[in-house]
């Protein structure tokens, strides 16, 4: 029976749910779509004012763009991920450019570090989507210097990703009372997130902008190698397939700039830097 909060609502089983997301992030080949990403790395890694010897850790490291990022400003990087073969993405990357990284499994909401250990903790497009998203702000934090800084980059609610992930809510609705990922696109809950733990914060709004043969493609490739989209068609019968699919195709025509047929869309995100206290 399951436990219950102010005598009627189902307590969230956040464990079953981090299941489910490992088995969705382990579908399709997120590598294929992450590699595309590389710039957001770039940026985060300069708005953090990384320098050469800092201890950096990348959280929900997928394949390993941040960390790349990281590793090319001669810093000491440790990549982490729970899904062992976006791991392995990462080490063959790393291995292909000839940088020194150190690869590890951990879960976000469970880091297997000293408190204090790193100058640098950051994630691109990750961390917001861990279950429990208190906890992994907290550990976050925690591992995180004094004086250190917090680097992330994630999607706003309004954005092209934000609103696609609602596109695939109105299919396969989330469980009740998780907490969307694109909360920690907004101020407000960043502040919620790390309160007293942060010195200071600074919020620049960013576009990362999806170039595609067409709408088409993008839905081609994100339905066979995004894994949290791989697995929701998987989920549903052919009609709704079909209906999801000129969903989404519609959903990126809107924010597509191009005229040419191809694929343009921007996408809105914030690049976030916190000072630790």
């Amino acid at each position: 029976m399951s436990a219950v909060i102010s005598g009627s609502i189902p307590a969230v089983d956040l464990a079953a749910v981090k299941n489910k997301q490992h088995v969705a992030w382990s579908a399709g080949d997120y590598a294929v779509v992450g590699t595309t990403l590389q710039i957001v790395g770039e940026s985060l890694c300069e708005a953090l004012d990384l320098r050469a010897g800092e201890r950096v850790l990348d959280v929900a490291a997928g394949n390993g763009n941040a960390t790349l990022a990281a590793a090319r400003r001669w810093c000491d990087v440790v990549s982490t991920d729970y899904v062992p073969t976006l791991l392995e993405r990462g080490r063959a990357r790393a291995s292909a450019n000839g940088l020194p990284v150190k690869f590890e499994q951990a879960d976000a909401e469970n880091l297997p570090y000293a408190d204090h250990s790193f100058n640098v903790v950051m994630s691109t497009f990750g961390v917001m989507f861990t279950p429990d998203q208190d906890k992994a702000a907290a550990e976050m934090a925690r591992v995180c210097k004094s004086g250190g800084r917090i680097g992330l980059a994630n999607w706003t609610p309004d954005s092209f990703v934000g609103e696609l992930f609602q596109t695939m809510r109105k299919y396969l609705p989330s469980p009740a009372g998780v907490k969307s990922p694109a909360l920690w696109g907004t101020e407000a809950r960043l502040r919620e997130l790390f309160g007293e733990r942060l010195d200071s914060i600074t919020i620049e709004h960013r576009n990362f902008v999806f170039r595609y043969h067409s709408a088409a493609h993008f839905l081609e490739v994100f339905r066979t190698f995004y894994g949290p989209m791989n697995k929701s068609f998987g989920a549903l019968d052919a009609e709704k397939q079909a209906s999801l699919a000129a969903d989404l195709i519609a959903l990126a025509e809107r924010f597509n700039r191009a005229t040419d047929g191809t694929l343009v869309a921007p996408s809105d995100y914030v690049e976030v830097v916190i000072k630790c206290k």
